[in-house]
């Protein structure tokens, strides 16, 4: 455990951009915030991502800090934070596996249908392109872009959270036009896009 002292000195060598000082903080807590996370996600996958994330966004606002910023305390809340988001995208996940499931009873017989690919991918592209415009625009940027929320939300000026919404109707709208071609259809977008 450090002093406060030699936490303030390592808080300023680590607002100026010493590479050394992020290992020493990455060094006295990450064992700490992984078992925090391992605690809630059972996954060392998932608790190692939180952690990995914990200081990168730790590094991406070390600016932005206090000179009598608390680490231990702005570590634990960015990683409390980052489990409840995994917390929140395992439950949706659960809810569209239910529904995937009865839409499997329901339409079983169209499994019996076989898409040509090059077909479905093209009628996905045709349902994208009747996205409004912004929707579309930030559903690419995800989908062929490969940007996170955040990266598309700074882009764009726009918050996170409308970024989400968006992606949630675009989604939604081409989900229920494919729905119409049965299970086959669904399946290649949730595979591929």
């Amino acid at each position: 455990m450090m002093n406060p002292e030699e936490t303030e000195i390592l808080l300023k060598q680590f607002k100026a951009n010493d590479k050394n000082a992020i290992n020493k903080v990455y060094e006295i807590y990450s064992h700490k915030l992984y078992n925090f996370a391992f605690s809630y996600l059972k996954t060392e996958e998932d608790a190692r991502d939180v952690v990995q994330d914990a200081f990168i966004n730790l590094w991406d606002k070390r600016k932005d800090l206090r000179d009598d910023s608390n680490l231990e305390a702005y570590l634990f809340t960015v990683t409390k934070n980052s489990v409840i988001s995994i917390f929140r995208k395992k439950v949706q996940e659960k809810s569209y596996l239910e529904h995937l499931r009865h839409t499997v009873v329901i339409s079983y017989s169209d499994m019996e249908q076989l898409y040509d690919y090059n077909i479905l991918y093209m009628k996905i592209q045709k349902l994208i392109e009747e996205l409004p415009g912004q929707r579309k625009r930030i559903f690419k940027m995800d989908k062929e872009g490969g940007l996170t929320n955040k990266e598309i939300a700074e882009q764009l000026n726009i918050s996170v959270k409308t970024v989400e919404d968006h992606k949630t109707k675009a989604k939604k709208f081409i989900k229920k036009k494919l729905g119409k071609l049965g299970f086959g259809a669904l399946l290649l977008f949730e595979m591929f896009m």
